[in-house]
């Protein structure tokens, strides 16, 4: 009965909104079309493909090496950062890698943010190319060199190849639409909904991931190196325990992490194939452990006195 009602209301409204402009557009024809050319252009803009607006180059030095091109984009889609204190929009595409004889393996990722954001950054994007390596680092577990070039040129960054990697389709001209004075309000209202529609995409690759930006001061530029400094490759020992024929049982990971106080400043993940281990713009561990293992059975103990990690783990 609920569902039965909610759908008749719903309906109710539809109707009470398609009289209110079909009034509208007898009464007052030139205000009917004001509405509706907004309504229109504003579902446009949100549609609207990101744009290039620079490209990265660095090295990937694991888990494989190869280049890493970064197309930094600007797009209305990404929500505009509201408070410098609070953190910093960005939407990202899916990593696509590829080879060809002059370079061998590459990898291209697509970083958009918000026009507001690049054009207060137009002198020095410095901030916004670390923005995006540290993405790509944390992200997607990339080791990367700790130099990068800003290009002229990247493979696959054609408008086409940024709608694929970000999960857009194309969108429709809205310049070749109809006049909207000759159409009728529920023929508008679909072409209105078609264009807004796309906001709760759910195929789209791309979202909308938040990371921590600083406030703004006086001489944060200047203090900025050109260059993206790399976490460290802590000092680790990996034993695999057998028993007394000989068969490997387990295996008990040590992590020297001098650096940190608290085991709540780790990332740890596991796999039955290796192990991860990060700590933001400090440590950056990915090893493959020699034998399958239960990750299931894994647990880890940081001494906070001696700064060491020990994870345990039994093999398959």
């Amino acid at each position: 009965m609920s569902s039965a009602g909610g759908a008749e209301d719903v309906w109710q409204r539809v109707s009470q909104c398609w009289s209110v402009l079909d009034d509208l557009s007898r009464n007052d024809p030139a205000a009917y079309r004001a509405l509706i050319q907004k309504q229109m252009e504003e579902g446009a803009e949100f549609t609207a493909p990101p744009e290039l607006d620079s490209r990265l180059c660095t090295e990937i030095l694991e888990p494989t090496k190869g280049l890493l091109y970064i197309n930094i984009c600007s797009w209305k889609r990404v929500p505009a950062p509201q408070d410098p204190s609070k953190p910093l929009p960005l939407c990202a595409g899916k990593l696509e890698t590829d080879t060809n004889k002059s370079q061998g393996s590459y990898t291209v990722l697509d970083v958009a943010l918000n026009p507001a954001v690049l054009k207060e950054s137009t002198k020095d994007k410095t901030e916004v190319y670390i923005l995006a390596l540290s993405f790509a680092q944390q992200q997607h577990g990339l080791s990367l060199s700790q130099k990068y070039t800003v290009i002229s040129f990247s493979p696959k960054s054609s408008p086409d190849d940024l709608r694929r990697r970000l999960g857009l389709r194309q969108w429709p001209d809205t310049s070749k639409l109809p006049d909207t004075a000759s159409q009728t309000p529920a023929s508008l209202l679909q072409q209105i909904a078609s264009l807004r529609s796309e906001k709760q995409d759910d195929d789209m690759a791309a979202q909308v991931i938040c990371r921590p930006s600083e406030p703004k001061k006086k001489d944060l530029i200047q203090v900025i190196s050109a260059t993206f400094v790399q976490p460290q490759k802590p000092e680790h020992r990996l034993e695999v325990k057998t028993d007394t024929a000989g068969v490997p049982r387990s295996m008990a990971l040590t992590v020297e992490l001098p650096k940190v106080c608290s085991m709540s400043e780790c990332q740890l993940k596991i796999s039955k194939d290796d192990v991860l281990l990060e700590v933001e713009d400090v440590y950056y561990l990915l090893l493959e452990f020699p034998k399958t293992v239960n990750e299931d059975t894994a647990s880890a103990i940081f001494n906070k006195k001696k700064r060491r990690l020990v994870l345990k783990v039994d093999v398959v």
